[in-house]
């Protein structure tokens, strides 16, 4: 198969929707379904999907289909085209009507307590026909639907972007990271605590591949000590508070989501080595449709607001 080939029509736009479901599903029959196409169907385009690309895009096992490496990468091209022609029809639809459209925001954890549901409220204010689609996840496993187009931003605490080409960032403020546990927790009647102290409790932080557990572990190893053993992984903000609130288990946490719940709080050890800057994260090279660029401008507008509830604004 040559290049050229995709381009001389056989291939359609409905080959490239059911080589995406069958991805997604796992299974050529769990693919009709969500298409609400008989799987007979199914398997025929996606023997002439192959047949045109001269490659096996699928593995057939007794449990459903896994994507060869061929269908791996022929999945991601897929999947971008079906994404921009999404943002191309969100567009042209946002320019003939301003007040309708989709905006797709991928959050991590901080900003996403105050700084987003504030800008999402005013957003739907003025233009109550735009939908706002939420989804949260590590910095990691957003980057590629970003640059995919699946995704318009990323919203969070800003992660290093220098070895991801096709990114660029934007400061909102700064918000201080808080070592935090209940009001009652026993390592508030130690004189001196220091972070060593608190190696004699459990902790629970955040997943390997975020930028904010690297830090972290950097802070201990540049103390001197080694990291937690006794810990539990969770990026899910409801979780942690739980966690922290019922038992003696400490967390680093954004200042704002720290002080959301009344019955814990701060210690008094500082994390001053640990990145501050709150953010969004959007494709380089891509323009933001109309809805996107709408609501980027509440979270500035919001952003600025937050400046006097944290301690250490940004540009301070």
């Amino acid at each position: 198969m040559r290049a050229i080939d995709l381009l001389n029509g056989r291939l359609k736009l409905r080959h490239l929707v059911l080589v995406v479901a069958i991805a997604d599903h796992g299974s050529v029959l769990r693919a009709a379904e969500h298409l609400h196409l008989a799987q007979p169907a199914v398997t025929r385009s996606l023997r002439e999907v192959e047949h045109i690309l001269g490659v096996e895009l699928f593995t057939r096992g007794p449990r459903g289909v896994t994507p060869t490496l061929f269908g791996d990468a022929f999945v991601e091209h897929a999947r971008a085209v079906l994404a921009e022609l999404r943002r191309a029809g969100e567009r042209i639809t946002g320019l003939a009507d301003g007040d309708v459209g989709t905006v797709t925001i991928g959050t991590l954890l901080a900003g996403s307590n105050v700084l987003l549901p504030r800008a999402i409220a005013t957003l739907k204010r003025s233009r109550p026909g735009i939908t706002v689609v939420v989804q949260e996840a590590t910095f990691d496993a957003q980057v590629p639907r970003l640059l995919d187009g699946e995704i318009d931003l990323i919203l969070g605490r800003l992660n290093p972007i220098e070895d991801v080409r096709g990114l660029r960032q934007i400061t909102l403020y700064s918000e201080p990271v808080r070592l935090v546990a209940r009001l009652g927790h026993p390592a508030r009647s130690r004189a001196g605590l220091t972070l060593e102290d608190l190696l004699d409790y459990p902790w629970v932080l955040p997943l390997e591949q975020t930028a904010l557990r690297r830090e972290l572990e950097q802070m201990f190893t540049g103390a001197g000590l080694v990291p937690p053993a006794n810990l539990v992984e969770c990026t899910s903000v409801l979780t942690v508070r739980t966690l922290v609130r019922d038992t003696d288990m400490i967390a680093a946490l954004p200042e704002l989501v720290a002080r959301t719940d009344a019955e814990i709080a701060p210690l008094p050890v500082g994390l001053e080595a640990v990145r501050r800057q709150v953010g969004v994260t959007l494709p380089a090279q891509r323009s933001l449709t109309p809805s996107a660029r709408l609501m980027l401008d509440h979270l500035r507008q919001r952003a600025a607001e937050i400046y006097d509830l944290v301690d250490d604004p940004a540009g301070a």
